[in-house]
């Protein structure tokens, strides 16, 4: 491995977390640090004193123009699509997962970053994530300092009234989940309306199956959705998604459907279902 090659490497886990929260797409990603290595190769940088942050940069605009591209692309605002999860086994994961979900980088906020502007999403990502001053993402973004401090505050406005606030204590989070499942085999209504917060949002990604995908709201609707799938003989595994508690339901061994759950103030405020066969196949079970 040469020099070069080698420093890069040193800084490839960071350059994928920027990446991760930029775009909410692990392959995306992956595409974005590849592009942000070719540019590298490409480059004289005798001369940067701060490799991580030139590279923090490049790896940005990529991202930018990456978002650009897919907002201008999008037909349908209104489309469920959840990003991609990190899943893991439950009360742990590898070093590498870690990186990637620290911060409380749960699926929810990621939700939310996908409704804010591509400048304002990364304004809020490296400032308030990574810690870049303003001055440089107004290099990035083409504005300068005043107006960049001004997106990410914005962008910081929406999220903190978007995004519920996951209780701290993992055992009780679990006992929640544990017996929203036990109500939904059982058919309980009632018992999960207990569990479920009054506001609960449900959201339900399918993928090109658009007509299973959906956007409930509210503690009965939410609870009927719950009870349509109690004859499924899926097996459910507790997992760790994003950091957060989640379920897996498996047929035959193989993904069937991932729930990622967040529960505040001791009642489930949110569960996001990936259902889209096409990225649960690329899943990796955890064992």
């Amino acid at each position: 491995m040469d020099e070069l090659t080698q420093r890069f490497e040193e800084h490839r886990g960071h350059l994928r977390a920027v990446a991760y929260r930029m775009l909410g797409s692990l392959s995306e990603a992956d595409d974005a640090v590849q592009e942000s290595w070719l540019r590298l190769s490409r480059t004289d940088v005798s001369a940067v004193e701060n490799l991580r942050g030139w590279l923090t940069t490049v790896v940005a605009r990529i991202c930018l123009d990456m978002l650009r591209s897919r907002t201008a692309r999008r037909e349908d605002p209104l489309d469920v699509h959840l990003p991609d999860p990190i899943v893991s086994p439950a009360g742990g994961s590898d070093p590498e997962q870690q990186a990637l979900v620290a911060d409380s980088i749960g699926l929810a906020l990621l939700v939310v970053l996908d409704t804010l502007t591509p400048a304002e999403r990364l304004a809020l990502v490296l400032h308030d994530m990574f810690g870049v001053p303003f001055e440089d993402i107004g290099r990035i973004v083409g504005r300068s300092s005043a107006a960049t401090k001004q997106l990410a505050s914005r962008a910081r406005r929406r999220v903190r009234g978007s995004t519920p606030t996951p209780d701290a204590d993992p055992a009780r989070e679990r006992q929640i989940v544990e017996a929203f499942l036990a109500a939904s085999r059982a058919g309980d209504f009632e018992a999960l309306l207990v569990v479920l917060d009054p506001d609960v949002v449900l959201r339900a990604d399918a993928g090109a199956r658009t007509d299973l995908s959906a956007l409930v709201r509210g503690a009965a609707e939410v609870a009927g959705r719950a009870l349509m799938f109690r004859r499924l003989a899926y097996e459910q595994r507790i997992v760790s998604v994003n950091g957060g508690i989640g379920v897996l339901s498996l047929a035959d061994g193989q993904p069937a459907a991932l729930v990622a759950i967040t529960v505040a103030d001791g009642r489930i405020v949110e569960i996001d279902i990936l259902a889209d066969p096409a990225r649960l196949a690329r899943l990796a079970v955890p064992t």
